[in-house]
């Protein structure tokens, strides 16, 4: 394989995003790796369970993991269309393959859908946490309980109550893998919620970490920086904001889902056997 630039490996801002349709409308379009993740065979035989598998970095994830030999469930809150596509895609590979509708910001659904993806799969030994919710407050005045609330509980009670779940199913070398964010380390003004419950998931990860060391499940957490994904439309103050979106970093340009990927597949295959409460993080360069 030649070697690739990551400077000019993916476009560069200036970039367009119109989130006033029922979807954002992305230009570019984010790569989830349909045409660029190639799969070794890293995870074949498992069977894995991922959350916001119809996207950004959930869909890129599901994918891989299928062109890996995995077997998949991947939830979806509301974007039928985006887990049609993700499901047919991930289906290419030969896998079984499911989509499952849930609020994970409900209790109820994440231990049904846990259920739901066990009997599927015949079992259950790799959970994926990646969906999250983001709306981005420039003042605290402004921050509402309401939202305050619905970002806990889908960005880290989810964490407890799908684990909890899980754990009636996962066996001995079975793994957790949830996504924090850059945001835990380094917090922007306008993300005091959302960036409390990424700090609040590096601390759930190392703490369950050593809690499931005796039964011998790892966790591990991935720490992505700016990704061009749906979150950005859909989180940001105005289109506007992300026309430069990512060019602060050293490589100048946001991530493409498809290029976080392998740290998931990373962290559920065999190669990761002694890693456990480990943060990894995936930001072009900028230290954190």
């Amino acid at each position: 394989m030649s070697l690739q630039n990551p400077l000019d490996q993916y476009p560069r801002p200036p970039f367009e995003a119109d989130d006033s349709g029922d979807e954002p409308v992305m230009s570019p379009k984010p790569d989830h790796g349909e045409e660029t993740y190639r799969g070794n065979g890293r995870l074949k035989g498992r069977k894995a369970f991922v959350t916001g598998g119809n996207s950004g970095l959930g869909r890129a994830t599901a994918l891989a993991f299928a062109r890996e030999g995995a077997d998949v469930v991947f939830t979806f809150h509301s974007d039928e269309e985006g887990a049609a596509e993700a499901l047919a895609e991930i289906e290419k590979s030969g896998v079984t393959a499911a989509s499952l509708k849930v609020d994970i910001s409900d209790e109820k659904e994440c231990t049904d859908a846990i259920a739901t993806a066990a009997e599927k799969l015949g079992g259950l030994d790799t959970l994926v946490m990646v969906a999250g919710y983001q709306n981005n407050v420039p003042d605290i005045l402004d921050l509402e309980t309401d939202q305050l609330d619905l970002t806990f509980r889908t960005n880290v009670y989810s964490l407890y109550w799908l684990t909890k779940a899980a754990l009636e199913h996962l066996p001995e070398g079975g793994s957790i893998i949830t996504t924090s964010s850059v945001q835990a380390n380094q917090p922007s003004a306008d993300k005091l919620d959302y960036a409390a419950t990424k700090g609040a998931i590096v601390t759930f990860t190392k703490a369950l970490a050593q809690q499931l060391a005796p039964r011998g499940i790892r966790v591990n957490a991935v720490l992505p920086g700016p990704f061009w994904t749906n979150l950005q439309p859909d989180s940001a103050s105005g289109a506007d904001d992300l026309s430069g979106f990512g060019s602060d970093t050293p490589y100048g340009r946001p991530g493409q889902p498809a290029e976080i990927a392998g740290a998931y597949v990373y962290f559920a295959s065999a190669d990761a056997s002694y890693t456990s409460g480990a943060t990894l993080v995936v930001s072009g360069g900028s230290p954190n």
